[in-house]
């Protein structure tokens, strides 16, 4: 940006506003600086009006606002792109949470009296979205069972517009047929959109299975430090348009500040994921072995109804998985919270009680899945859900041992040797 010259020496104060704004010499580090941004200056008003234009029509790296775009926000954007889409033309847009991705990518291509076909293991606030806010603007959402694979085809409307997908399921952790799914959907010319959080970055390649659009909630594994709370859609170029429209009437951004700090997680991001997949395997493989376990809901566990799938179409787990406690594990009690399942779970010095997971801290969670499926009821006994960090496998272990035998405690009976 140019600036007279000849322009008389500026009062105090107007030097305090002006001073170390152009620091022009560059630097290279290894990581970009924080942009901290909500205006963007021009040089001219043509070139404000060029880049108007060019945001309006969301032009790669055009920005007229903050809200449309810093250095620090295209740059995360650019990366999700390569990163969960290598060798397909997409683009990626940034919410300020994963739920607020899930809305704004079904809020973009769904209108009064559309048909949405949803998995019935979809993730909690997602279906609470599709039944409240979707339903009241004229949507029909349909859940389907996530073993149906190719039969999706038989769902299908002529007003349906999307079927939405989450592979593996949350709490119940069903791999579902992608690819076969994918292949209905656009041969009926139905987009499909997919929940990708508990592979990605590093385990999945949804748009080689065929989705249109992948939801990432950049808070967990992406960020990786339970420090920021964000969300991407990565979609197809031929229709980032119609996001890019819906983001911007919407108002949905980001801060650069978090930005910054989904960058840097991503650096690490494959390092521990694997130590999570590798942690996680080992506990999941201990808790199976248990006599108060009867089943551990882990894809990579050849015990899995659908490991082979997961097989085919994962490179690897992450550190999230369910089990199932044995009929009765909790005693006669069948109160709100029932004494064994409380012994069990709080007062754990590693495993906090928390929602959230992806971080580098293990959490534990009893699952409420009953107001969450319609379309095939969960007939199996009580889940427990567990995230495993990075703390040492022993000691996650030992915290889970002193768990199961304060829940005998709780049941009245003496701790087993």
């Amino acid at each position: 940006m140019s600036h007279d010259d000849e322009s008389p020496a500026p009062a105090a104060r107007t030097r305090v506003v002006d001073a170390g704004r152009r620091f022009e010499t560059r630097i290279a580090t290894a990581n970009l600086p924080v942009s901290r941004a909500s205006t963007v200056l021009f040089g001219s008003l043509v070139e404000a009006d060029a880049a108007g234009q060019a945001t309006g029509r969301g032009e790669r790296h055009a920005t007229t606002y903050a809200t449309a775009g810093t250095p620090g926000t295209l740059a995360l954007a650019d990366a999700l792109a390569e990163v969960e889409a290598p060798g397909h033309a997409c683009r990626a847009a940034l919410m300020p949470s994963g739920l607020s991705a899930i809305s704004t990518a079904l809020l973009a291509f769904l209108s009064p009296g559309d048909h949405l076909l949803v998995s019935d293991s979809v993730y909690g606030p997602t279906r609470a979205f599709c039944d409240g806010m979707l339903a009241r603007y004229g949507v029909r959402t349909e859940y389907y069972d996530p073993t149906i694979g190719a039969g999706i085809a038989a769902l299908i409307r002529p007003e349906t517009r999307i079927v939405y997908l989450e592979s593996p399921g949350s709490y119940t952790f069903e791999i579902q047929d992608v690819p076969a799914i994918c292949a209905e959907a656009r041969a009926r010319g139905v987009l499909t959109m997919i929940d990708n959080a508990w592979a990605s970055p590093v385990f999945s390649r949804p748009f080689d299975w065929g989705v249109d659009a992948s939801i990432l909630p950049l808070t967990k594994y992406w960020g990786g430090h339970s420090d920021l709370l964000m969300g991407a859609v990565v979609i197809r170029e031929e229709l980032w348009p119609k996001l890019w429209t819906a983001v911007r009437q919407l108002g949905v951004c980001v801060g650069g500040d978090d930005a910054w700090l989904v960058l840097r997680g991503l650096r690490t991001a494959e390092v521990r994921m694997r130590a999570h997949e590798a942690s996680a395997l080992k506990v999941a493989r201990w808790l199976a072995e248990r006599p108060e376990v009867a089943s551990v809901l882990h894809p990579a566990l050849q015990t899995h109804p659908q490991h082979g799938l997961w097989k085919r179409d994962f490179g690897g787990s992450s550190g999230l998985f369910s089990f199932e406690l044995r009929p009765g594990a909790f005693g006669a009690d069948a109160g709100a919270v029932p004494r064994g399942l409380a012994a069990l779970c709080e007062r754990r010095r590693h495993f906090g009680i928390g929602y959230s997971w992806g971080g580098y801290e293990s959490l534990i969670m009893p699952a409420k899945i009953g107001s969450l499926r319609t379309a095939r009821a969960w007939q199996g006994g009580p889940l427990v859900r567990v995230h495993i960090g990075l703390e040492d496998t022993d000691d996650l272990i030992a915290d889970l041992q002193r768990g199961f035998e304060a829940m005998r405690r709780a049941r009245g009976e003496a701790p087993q040797d």
